[in-house]
């Protein structure tokens, strides 16, 4: 049985765990969260892992290269995204006045990566995670912002959405990292829309399918790029840590499937994944941002990005 309660922000002690999955409900999905619990807090993750976490662990510096974003400290080792989807999400929610606060629901953000700096930002912020630990991370972060009165914590998954937010009633809806992970993507989204006022946005934030063919292919992982490319959820096979990944086409066929009007998909990070670290090391954080950002729209180059970032809204009603 399911449980599901309220949190309250001050109960927690803080733990490191910043990344779980959603929907953690059995033992494997158990074993793919310790493992990047591991991963975020330095210790060994596997050789499995090595790939799939280069994505999390880019320079900061690369993000703070781009003015009027301002990022939580944590932001860019929690994988929460480049500057470019910062900039997408806060001009959403720059679009209510200072006299009405933006109503937003971070579905899975429990450790606090985008609640946070979105209270900040004047947000009313409501975060669902299924994990303790990672709400836990959550209430130690609003505390130092000062912004625990703009965040509320809510243990649950999406599965359970609507039991445990009211409907209707964001005016932007955050699922980053969510969709690869969750059993059925159609009933899913189906919940997230749900939460959805009218004209309200829906900011999604998947893993790209083609960059995980190349970046297993140029590591001399042959095998394991072919199983991605033919494989008809882009899984490596039965050990992937992720149930799917996602291509242009994919991600906005569903997301229009869904009774969403598509703004934009672009890339997350489309050159600096496939750098070596030397060069990246010594390359201008300011070039290789505007790099990225011309980049991350232009096709076919967005479609070999590490993650591909979409915001689609609901209609409003006539």
């Amino acid at each position: 049985m399911r449980t599901t309660c309220s949190v309250s922000l001050s109960s927690f002690w803080f733990w490191p765990d910043a990344l779980l999955c959603l929907g953690v409900r059995d033992l494997g999905r158990m074993v793919i969260a310790e493992t990047r619990r591991r991963v975020l807090s330095g210790q060994p993750p596997g050789a499995c892992w090595a790939l799939e976490w280069d994505v999390v662990n880019r320079s900061a510096k690369d993000v703070e290269a781009r003015e009027d974003v301002p990022v939580h400290p944590a932001t860019v080792n929690d994988g929460a995204g480049s500057a470019l989807v910062h900039r997408a999400v806060q001009r959403a929610v720059r679009a209510y006045g200072a006299g009405t606060p933006c109503r937003v629901l971070d579905v899975g953000g429990g450790s606090g990566v985008w609640a946070v700096p979105l209270a900040t930002l004047g947000c009313q912020v409501t975060v669902v995670d299924p994990s303790p630990d990672a709400l836990a991370s959550l209430a130690r972060r609003a505390r130092e912002a000062g912004a625990s009165d703009r965040v509320t914590a809510v243990q649950g998954d999406v599965d359970c959405l609507g039991e445990v937010v009211a409907g209707g009633a964001a005016d932007v809806v955050l699922a980053h990292g969510v969709l690869e992970v969750v059993d059925e993507v159609p009933r899913a989204v189906e919940a997230l829309v749900s939460a959805l006022t009218p004209g309200g946005v829906l900011s999604v934030l998947v893993a790209g399918r083609a960059a995980a063919v190349l970046h297993r292919a140029l590591a001399g992982r042959l095998a394991d790029a072919m199983h991605v490319l033919t494989d008809p959820d882009g899984r490596i096979g039965p050990g992937d840590p992720l149930l799917r990944r996602f291509d242009v086409d994919g991600l906005s066929t569903l997301l229009s499937g869904a009774g969403l009007d598509v703004e934009l998909i672009q890339g997350d990070t489309v050159v600096a994944d496939l750098l070596p670290s030397s060069v990246r090391a010594s390359a201008s954080g300011a070039a290789l941002a505007d790099l990225e950002a011309v980049a991350s729209s232009v096709a076919p180059l967005r479609e070999i990005a590490s993650r591909l970032h979409a915001m689609a809204r609901l209609p409003a009603t006539s």
